[in-house]
């Protein structure tokens, strides 16, 4: 839990407003009533129409028996439904938990198994799956008491009828605000909880370390169960102003279309979009796109920058977690090196330091794990247990970075057995578990190996006792458990044994190098 006297701190300073973000959302509807908010195909609504779908559907929720303090897990992906749905579990004092629509059976059972949910909201139907089906199954095995679906599910009625009169909007900014899951080292999930303090601070630092204006208008891309997909695309437009273009799911020639014909005008995400994008642009016109924000240890900075004068934006980078959401950010009036090859300085009240293996704090120059803490970073993690901070409330990140002489971070590499493809966190050991149990496989080993498109991707490194297993085997393996698709190995690799240590540890960095080419 965060200390009482980091929180006394914040709040001296001024980082933490008091509001909450329902009240934002209230001043900013009344604020900008005529502007549209949310873009979603033909779909625009304006701040007022969404005010007005929030209270519905806030009523709609209460009279279903959602209560305040209670978490309402929702699993949709980049419509406006989506958007509704959030803010009017906040309106009611509830606690949402937003979720991938694509996590896979076992991930959600993990999830609900965790959160113990008091309702769980799914699409009836998304990319051919009936996952209303499945989410009611998994509620009845979970004794989750309410499931509701929409687009097409049993939510509509609360997008249409008369708004009751609403309960009073909620108005302690110390309260829990998000609960989002992170697998972070092991298999098991994890609940990183934000306040709504936490959220704010870190969604009014966008104006700052990104230039935004209401004028801005996000482009979707990241999934709006993640926290920069979230915290962008639907909590800025609530609580700043700015609007939104959703996409059900990253396409870039739709992309493009977004830019050109809804005005979008910014996105943040991971290498792989911003190079597809400029790889769609033909001879569209997105002079009007200014900046895209990215992040990562393994960036090909020549690369990004060629994106970047293809599409004629601003390209920077800053640095952050499902944790602390932004930590350290490059700024727009940076020079090229230095917004593409650093992840520039902390922002606001953050702090960052170099830590070496026994605790001791680094000189410039010198690579070690990087520590931070800000008033954006998380409340606790649930279960408790699971401490997420060091003395003095620093949150030990488990990456790997080096500070300049200018208090510059670039983050090097990862402590962390954590697998980024394309932006999403592939735990390694949770999928060693899985294919563990595959018959054939004796011992398994699951690493990332580089790729310039998606950063890494998969490769399991598996002893086996039949040459002939194959890649197919094992993905048609892990589909029948319901391991999410973007969590298959795409690469593997046949030994007659692991690499270990003298204690019995398997040599990752080994078979890193081994095989960090394409094969």
């Amino acid at each position: 839990m965060l200390p009482e006297d980091l929180r006394t701190a914040y709040s001296r300073a001024g980082a933490w407003g008091g509001e909450t973000l329902p009240q934002r959302l209230a001043s900013v509807v009344a604020r900008e009533r005529d502007r549209v908010a949310i873009v979603d195909g033909s779909a625009a609504i304006t701040f007022e129409h969404l005010g007005g779908l929030v209270e519905r559907a806030a009523a709609f929720l209460e009279a279903a028996g959602v209560r305040p303090g209670e978490t309402v897990t929702w699993q949709l992906p980049g419509w406006w439904e989506a958007a509704v749905v959030h803010h009017a579990i906040l309106r009611l004092g509830a606690v949402p938990n937003p979720v991938l629509p694509t996590i896979g059976e076992a991930g959600l059972r993990a999830v609900l198994t965790q959160v113990r949910p008091r309702c769980l909201i799914a699409p009836a139907t998304f990319r051919g799956a009936d996952l209303g089906d499945r989410a009611r199954a998994l509620a009845a095995e979970h004794d989750v008491p309410l499931v509701l679906t929409t687009r097409g599910g049993t939510l509509d009625p609360a997008f249409a009828r008369p708004a009751a009169p609403g309960a009073p909007v909620p108005s302690d900014p110390s309260a829990i605000a998000l609960i989002l899951m992170t697998s972070g080292t092991t298999g098991a999930p994890k609940g990183v909880l934000h306040t709504h303090d936490g959220l704010l601070c870190e969604v009014d630092s966008f104006p700052v370390i990104h230039g935004l204006t209401t004028a801005d208008r996000y482009l979707g891309g990241a999934p709006v169960t993640h926290i920069a997909g979230l915290a962008y695309g639907l909590l800025a437009p609530a609580a700043l102003g700015t609007s939104t273009v959703l996409l059900e799911r990253w396409d870039p020639r739709a992309a493009i279309v977004a830019i050109v014909e809804a005005g979008a005008t910014f996105q943040t995400g991971p290498p792989t979009l911003l190079q597809t994008l400029a790889e769609a642009r033909g001879r569209a016109d997105t002079s009007g796109f200014r900046l895209f924000s990215t992040g990562g240890a393994r960036i090909d900075a020549a690369a990004v920058a060629e994106a970047g004068r293809a599409l004629g934006c601003v390209v920077k980078r800053a640095y952050g977690s499902t944790e602390i959401p932004t930590l350290t950010a490059s700024a727009l009036d940076d020079d090229e090196e230095t917004r593409l090859r650093t992840d520039g300085r902390p922002i606001g009240l953050g702090e960052v330091r170099i830590v070496g293996a026994n605790g001791e704090a680094l000189t410039a120059g010198d690579e070690g794990e990087i520590w931070g803490r800000a008033p954006e970073m998380l409340f606790a993690y649930a279960p408790e247990d699971a401490a997420p901070f060091a003395a003095d409330g620093w949150f030990r990140t488990g990456d790997l970075g080096v500070l300049d002489g200018s208090g510059r971070l670039r983050v090097t590499g990862r402590i962390k057995d954590v697998i980024i493809r394309g932006g999403e966190n592939v735990s390694a050991q949770a999928l060693e578990l899985l294919l563990g149990e595959h018959p054939l496989v004796d011992a398994v080993a699951v690493i990332g190996v580089r790729d310039d498109r998606l950063g890494e991707r998969v490769c399991a490194c598996v002893v086996t006792r039949d040459a002939r297993l194959t890649l197919a085997d094992l993905t048609t393996f892990l589909a029948a458990r319901g391991a999410a698709k973007h969590t298959w190995p795409e690469r593997l690799e046949l030994l007659p044994s692991l690499p270990r240590t003298e204690s019995g540890k398997v040599r990752k960095d080994e078979l890193r190098a081994r095989f960090a080419t394409a094969s």
